[in-house]
């Protein structure tokens, strides 16, 4: 190896290797060293005496200055080049030797973000392992005192969360510490491969997507992806996605319904994007054809809140068969202070959001938006991730165990009915917007078997109620007599051309054209349009809701979320 304090110094060692003559300088060599190097030589001899030996010197004075060119042989001798692979130094046992020095960490970094109802919990872990650490320091036996306070921090966390308020759920939601979707995806899968684009020139990093495979079945997965820190969520643009990653999501949905793979959607964003770039590029349009165009899916699509999911942005990618939320996860139409600041005028009033909105996991499984509750470790999954992922996985193959078994068409129509299902909501007649007065009056008249009837039998309140039926009753037959044969002059509603090829219309459709043909047949006059029959599970509702007031009117209609 060559080495010089100038850079010309290379090229004079290749012209001094003949020559014998040797010249002055005031340069010495220094060995010893990882990197040979020159010195002068005052310095060199204040070095210590093994450093100042000088086997190989070749001297020479270029452009009129003494340089000093060495030229040391690596120590040791190499290994040769046909040494079997075990034999060779800094192989396998060098790498298990690095890898050896890391694992899972034992205690929490100092820059973890703890939450406010977590610092006594932070505090009790810390005096624990203070305890722990002076014990075998000075060899003390105080398994004693370290099992009573570990009981007595599992107890604490256990009540601290058993009494989460929606505020402190939506904390959790959002902890920095929360598994992403890559972190599920790699754990509870044996193999992911992601896959990239849009076809149409964009990827957007915040929605990822992929082929996973567990238990010998393959799943096409589809999520948000949020960052760990401030690089990562600009890079990621917060679980926030543009309109071409809405694309590129159904674009590998058509992939995945084409040879037969099951959809699994990780819910975990505020909202898509409200950029103006994203407007502009289609955000409501690409949100909206993938609302369409899930529900005539042919493959079951399972669907996990494992964070937050807000808005069109969640729903986007959650129109599933079934829907799965994670304990302290959260899910609404709109940010509590996005809320707030729409109802209130002022963002302090999100926790009042909060509470209203009813954003839980319990709420919602409750109010049936969804279906199942996937539990967490102790402490929350940002506490315990390697606990949480098996709870997911199970959840998942359980349900999927389920729609394996059922026809195609049968999982098109389990996805329609449940969406037809949704909601709570009660018709009846409210007079000037006092709605939970008509309530009170039609409990305590239903309880004391009072009321009133119509002439065609039609239960109401009192006779006051009755006469307003037959008199919305009266005007209907009057406006039907009086469009008999006028049904061109009427604007009629138009339907997008693609929604009835993606099969969500199929069953209304199939029922207007067969009472269309009815009514044909039974009269020779032209045929009025026919609305399509409620699903049952709409008329079930509706026939509790009136308790027999006449349907056909303008009646209030009171929705109850």
């Amino acid at each position: 190896m060559f080495a010089s304090s100038l850079p010309g110094a290379p090229l004079a060692a290749s012209r001094l290797a003949g020559r014998s003559r040797s010249v002055q300088s005031p340069y010495r060599e220094c060995e010893g060293l990882h990197h040979s190097r020159l010195v002068p030589s005052a310095r060199a001899a204040q070095l210590p005496h093994q450093l100042q030996r000088s086997p190989c010197l070749y001297k020479h004075r270029v452009n009129r200055r003494c340089h000093s060119l060495v030229v040391q042989a690596q120590k040791g001798q190499p290994d040769p080049p046909d040494a079997p692979r075990e034999e060779r130094r800094g192989g396998r046992e060098w790498l298990q030797t690095l890898l050896s020095r890391f694992g899972p960490i034992t205690q929490k970094a100092e820059n973890t973000a703890v939450l406010d109802f977590e610092k006594p919990l932070v505090e009790l872990d810390n005096r624990i392992t203070e305890v722990r650490k002076v014990a075998e320091e000075n060899g003390v036996d105080v398994s004693e005192s370290i099992r009573e306070l570990e009981d007595r921090a599992k107890q604490l966390r256990k009540d601290t969360y058993s009494r989460l308020t929606p505020v402190q759920r939506l904390q959790v939601a959002r902890h920095p510490n929360r598994p992403t979707f890559l972190d599920v995806a790699l754990n509870i899968s044996d193999k992911f491969v992601e896959l990239h684009g849009d076809r149409a020139g964009l990827d957007d990093p915040a929605m990822v997507c992929g082929l996973a495979s567990m238990e010998g079945q393959t799943f096409m997965f589809i999520g948000h992806q949020k960052g760990r820190n401030t690089k990562e969520n600009i890079h990621r643009n917060f679980g926030m996605p543009q309109p071409n990653g809405y694309r590129k999501a159904l674009r590998f949905m058509k992939h995945a319904d084409k040879f037969g793979l099951p959809i699994v959607t990780f819910v975990d964003t505020p909202g898509a994007f409200a950029g103006k770039s994203a407007e502009e590029s289609g955000q409501g349009e690409a949100i909206a054809v993938n609302l369409r165009e899930m529900f005539g899916f042919r493959v079951p699509i399972l669907s996990v809140v494992i964070g937050e999911g807000g808005s069109g942005g969640a729903l986007a990618i959650g129109c599933a068969n079934r829907n799965l939320i994670m304990e302290h996860s959260v899910y609404y139409v709109a940010s509590p202070e996005a809320c707030a600041a729409i109802l209130w005028k002022a963002r302090d009033k999100a926790a009042t959001a909060t509470e209203a909105l009813k954003i839980t996991a319990e709420q919602l499984v409750k109010f049936k938006v969804m279906d199942h509750v996937i539990p967490e470790p102790l402490g929350g999954a940002h506490s315990d991730p390697m606990g949480a992922f098996p709870a997911i996985k199970k959840s998942l193959m359980e349900v999927y165990g389920y729609y394996s078994k059922l026809t195609e068409e049968e999982i098109k129509l389990d996805r329609y009915a449940k969406f037809r299902a949704l909601g709570q909501f009660e018709e009846h007649l409210v007079p000037g917007g006092q709605w939970r007065e008509t309530r009170a009056s039609r409990a305590k008249a239903l309880a004391e078997g009072s009321g009133a009837h119509t002439k065609m039998g039609t239960w109401a309140v009192d006779e006051r109620e009755a006469e307003l039926c037959e008199l919305i009753a009266d005007q209907d037959e009057r406006w039907d007599e009086a469009i008999l044969g006028k049904e061109q002059w009427i604007n009629k509603p138009a339907q997008p051309p693609g929604l009835l090829r993606t099969g969500i219309m199929e069953l209304s459709v199939a029922m207007v054209e067969q009472r269309r043909r009815q009514q044909e047949q039974a009269s020779s006059a032209p045929p009025m349009p026919a609305l399509p029959e409620p699903t049952p599970a709409v008329a079930h509702t509706y026939s509790q809701g009136n308790n027999g007031v006449a349907g056909n009117g303008s009646h209030g209609v009171e929705v109850e979320a």
